[in-house]
């Protein structure tokens, strides 16, 4: 891996196609959220089939903590697409059959150069494709169990989310600033439902 890739530096916003054969960057698939990024073998590899299967298992967690996860492969697109439908994968899965992120970073698998894979990497990337940690995955014990992507998804979100404690203070009352015209118009409907039922009570001879 390149020098420069570690904790604290910004991964590059690589550009490439997706499985739908759409061009998408790192970036713009991350959002404002946290992203586990992995660098895959492909669809030939036994070790990336169980670490893609442990993530398949624990992404509803990922999708409701607002988390992202982008898979990066040198498989074509047929393979790609043939990788994601067999882990019944739902996120977006990227296509480098080029090999450039392979050669930027400096990650050829020189073991193996029939498929001329990346030595596997799983990085956890806070916003701004700012990396928080990295595991190299050549070995399989040296990939994230989803307990250390857990860990430090939750520091992550701790820190990137101003909100992590309601109780912080202060933190009521901005929100209720920022939010006073939705408030606003939410008091002036239960006013006005609760008249309509006084109305239609009335009318009934209940009151």
């Amino acid at each position: 891996m390149r020098a420069d890739i570690m904790p604290g530096a910004v991964f590059p916003d690589y550009e490439l196609t997706d499985h739908t054969r759409k061009r998408r960057t790192l970036g713009g698939l991350q959002g404002g959220d946290p992203m586990i990024l992995v660098l895959a073998r492909g669809h030939f590899c036994p070790k990336d089939h169980q670490q893609h299967l442990e993530l398949v298992e624990n992404y509803p967690k990922i999708h409701v903590a607002y988390t992202q996860i982008v898979t990066i492969s040198t498989d074509n697109l047929p393979q790609a697409n043939e990788f994601r439908d067999s882990v019944g994968a739902r996120w977006t899965f990227l296509s480098d059959p080029a090999r450039k992120v392979q050669k930027d970073l400096g990650i050829q698998e020189y073991t193996d150069p029939f498929h001329d894979p990346m030595i596997p990497h799983t990085l956890v990337l806070e916003p701004g494709l700012r990396i928080y940690s990295i595991y190299d995955g050549y070995w399989f014990w040296g990939r994230p169990s989803f307990e250390e992507l857990r860990r430090d998804l939750r520091e992550i979100t701790r820190k990137v989310r101003p909100d992590w404690d309601p109780h912080a203070p202060g933190l009521r009352g901005e929100w209720e600033e920022r939010n006073a015209p939705l408030l606003k118009a939410l008091t002036r409907k239960a006013g006005s439902v609760g008249s309509s039922v006084g109305e239609t009570q009335k009318a009934r001879g209940r009151i």
